[in-house]
């Protein structure tokens, strides 16, 4: 199984996760997330294949997300808004994230890494 493994590479979450994927011999593709940021077209289809609502893809304890007052603002945006938003600068997406050919998963959360990828 082959995996694009997006990851801001100074995150000590996505660090971790790295060398999870690395440790039980899931072959990726790494993708730098600030520096090739996903764009809506991806968004819209990974937040799709996840089955997760928009708002699990913010990185709501990032500074651009503090910064551009998102908290207030979100409940207010529609889905493409939203999707316009974390496409607009890769620091407002969560990280990392791992898209397949049927799944994205959002953050690193080991259970249910080793359940879809273990």
């Amino acid at each position: 199984m082959n995996v694009l493994f997006m990851e801001y590479p100074k995150c000590s979450t996505c660090q971790r996760a790295k060398k999870w994927l690395q440790a039980h011999e899931v072959s990726f593709e790494d993708r730098h997330i600030k520096d090739d940021r996903p764009t809506a077209s991806e968004l819209k289809e990974w937040i799709a294949r996840s089955g997760l609502p928009v708002r699990k893809f913010f990185n709501t304890s990032g500074m651009v997300y503090k910064e551009l007052g998102l908290k207030d603002k979100l409940p207010n945006m529609s889905g493409d808004e939203m999707i316009e938003v974390l496409a607009s600068d890769g620091m407002v997406v969560k990280r990392p994230l791992i898209v397949g050919s049927d799944f994205v998963l959002v953050g690193f959360k080991e259970q249910e890494w080793e359940a879809r990828l273990g």
